[in-house]
């Protein structure tokens, strides 16, 4: 079976500035579909850019990237965007929540871009976000939700296409240690279910939850 995720002689280099900076060098990595996955390392190491290349926000300089065996580099900016919204689930050290807007509508956004009708819409955000022990901040603000909560929010909306991977950056960042006990034990259930996840974190506590880890330093990987 094809790797849900290839990468062959990934290299990134961002030229801003007289001096090229190289995030990426030579990146071999292949993800199978239902695994669980930490990507961890310092600062600097260039695990936020692979994780950018993975989720179809950035593209490599040089190297190939097959996402289901589909040559990323022929896709044009619209495709890569339905891609990102129907294929991939993302969750942010910030959760990216829109501010003014209710769990419920939070969630729903990846729906609206999908053009799932409004019934359907609310049938599927209500039950997820039921599933993740919400159902009493279905119409709360981020603002009035603690950490732990909008990062289940996040989670929820990342889940809401029934995306083919998780790509999860520092998702226990902005939490305290018993929320982040608990969005931990979220991801292991999702594993449970085959979901796919990929997940960034520098803290080994967080990179032991995932069945294998990934080592990056200077834009390279040490160890798999």
């Amino acid at each position: 079976m094809s790797p849900l995720v290839k990468l062959s002689q990934v290299n990134k280099i961002y030229s801003a500035g007289e001096i090229p900076l190289q995030a990426l060098k030579d990146i071999d990595l292949e993800v199978k579909k239902g695994e669980f996955i930490a990507i961890i390392g310092a600062s600097g190491s260039g695990k936020s850019t692979l994780m950018n290349i993975i989720g179809l926000l950035d593209r490599p300089t040089s190297g190939s990237y097959y996402l289901e065996n589909q040559d990323t580099s022929r896709f044009s900016q619209d495709h890569l965007a339905e891609i990102r919204n129907k294929k991939i689930g993302f969750v942010f050290q910030s959760f990216n929540l829109l501010p003014r807007t209710s769990s419920l509508d939070n969630v729903a956004l990846p729906l609206i871009y999908a053009k799932v009708s409004s019934s359907e819409r609310i049938k599927k955000t209500k039950k997820l976000l039921k599933e993740l022990g919400l159902e009493e901040k279905i119409n709360s603000r981020p603002n009035q939700l603690s950490g732990g909560q909008q990062q289940r929010v996040a989670i929820a909306r990342a889940l809401v296409n029934d995306p083919e991977i998780i790509l999860a950056d520092e998702p226990t960042g902005n939490l305290d240690s018993k929320s982040g006990a608990e969005v931990m034990s979220i991801f292991e259930s999702l594993h449970k279910t085959g979901k796919t996840i990929v997940m960034i974190t520098h803290e080994e506590d967080i990179a032991k939850h995932a069945k294998r880890v990934i080592r990056m330093k200077d834009g390279q990987i040490w160890t798999s």
